[in-house]
């Protein structure tokens, strides 16, 4: 990881995801179920058993330090429980490393030669001890680097007279059996890592071992679960008045709605009805006026219907007229025509008549001399 990164990753974790100002950087909130609990918590087991022995690799949930400062100054307003998914969480954890502790231990007693009550005590003895000079010396280290001299040598002191006291405990092992025995290892399960730990083990490896990141790292799950567990009776009654509080909020939140629901549907009935009569009486008016100016249009067609066959009536009875009076006039045409003719042809019959006569006359009269002849 470069320098640019390890500052960003710094101050993701001291000013979580809206440290730019732009909320939205991060798509996945701290509430998220596929976040990771025990993470915001900071006890992780896969994060702090990283790089050891026993080595989880990656959380299957989400880990980002970002969220975790985002929890840190969202549970300071409410408060959402998280502690209660940690406990359960680390509480599988520890009974998966309880039952290979158990799983090792009757191992070491099938591989192992079987020893007397009295030597098995004196063994447990020195392990105990050595348990205690490793856990004194890796405080005293821890304690020298920090600077508090003074408490360092104190746990130096303290560290020399256990191992005075390892050292007879050492003697009387020794001395209650066999010298081949004796020098078999006998071997142990550490009780918090699931580690084995060796009774003729020196004090620098039993210091590497109770410093190490393996054992601290257990005590600290073990601790945090300890812790946990001191609350979560408490933690769990609370969680159910808490939800029991919601589930009322949330009646309550729908009887409002239902009720304003209610009045919202009774007011757009009322509306609607208005909006009908409304329209109704529009209608009314409307199919009112339509009758009125339907009856009036009606007259008028009528009127207009009347006036034009009136006017076809007329100006049929015109064609007629004026076909009737062509008619006629041609009737008397051809009659005065016929009169004409005929007088024509009685005139020039008379005519004939009255020349023939006159021709007969003419010769059937004699001629007479006339008087003055005579």
């Amino acid at each position: 990881m470069s320098a640019h990164d390890q500052v960003r990753a710094m101050l993701d974790e001291l000013m979580g995801t809206a440290r730019d100002g732009d909320a939205s950087r991060c798509a996945m909130k701290f509430d998220d179920p596929r976040v990771c609990k025990s993470f915001l918590l900071g006890c992780c087991p896969h994060d702090i058993l990283s790089s050891t022995r026993m080595d989880l690799g990656d959380c299957p949930k989400y880990h980002d330090v970002a969220l975790r400062a985002d929890f840190e100054n969202a549970s300071k307003k409410k408060d959402y429980f998280y502690d209660i998914d940690a406990m359960e969480h680390l509480q599988s954890f520890i009974n998966e490393c309880d039952r290979k502790t158990e799983l090792y231990k009757r191992r070491l007693k099938e591989t192992q030669e079987e020893l007397s009550e009295e030597a098995n005590s004196k063994a447990e003895a020195i392990h105990n001890l050595g348990e205690e000079i490793g856990t004194k010396l890796a405080k005293a280290e821890a304690m020298g680097a920090e600077g508090k001299v003074e408490e360092s040598m104190e746990l130096m002191n303290e560290v020399e007279e256990i191992k005075k006291k390892k050292s007879l405990e050492e003697q009387e092992y020794k001395n209650s059996m066999p010298a081949s025995s004796y020098q078999q290892q006998k071997l142990r399960v550490c009780e918090i890592c699931s580690a084995y730990l060796g009774i003729h083990d020196n004090d620098r490896r039993l210091a590497d071992h109770f410093g190490g990141k393996l054992h601290l790292g257990f005590i600290t799950i073990r601790d945090k679960l300890a812790e946990l567990k001191s609350t979560h009776a408490d933690r769990i009654r609370q969680r159910g008045e808490e939800r029991e509080k919601q589930r009322q909020r949330r009646e309550e939140e729908r009887t409002h709605e239902s009720r304003d629901r209610s009045r919202s549907r009774s007011r757009r009935r009322s509306r609607s009805r208005s909006r009908s009569r409304r329209r109704r009486s529009r209608s009314r008016d409307r199919s009112g006026s339509r009758s009125r100016h339907s009856r009036k249009k009606s007259r008028r067609r009528s009127r207009s219907r009347s006036k034009k066959s009136r006017s076809r009536s007329r100006k049929r009875s015109r064609k007629s007229r004026s076909r009737s009076r062509r008619h006629r006039s041609r009737s008397g045409s051809r009659s005065r025509r016929r009169k004409s003719h005929k007088k024509s042809r009685s005139r020039s019959r008379s005519h004939k008549r009255s020349s023939s006569i006159e021709n007969g006359s003419r010769k059937s009269s004699p001629s007479y001399p006339a008087i003055e002849d005579m």
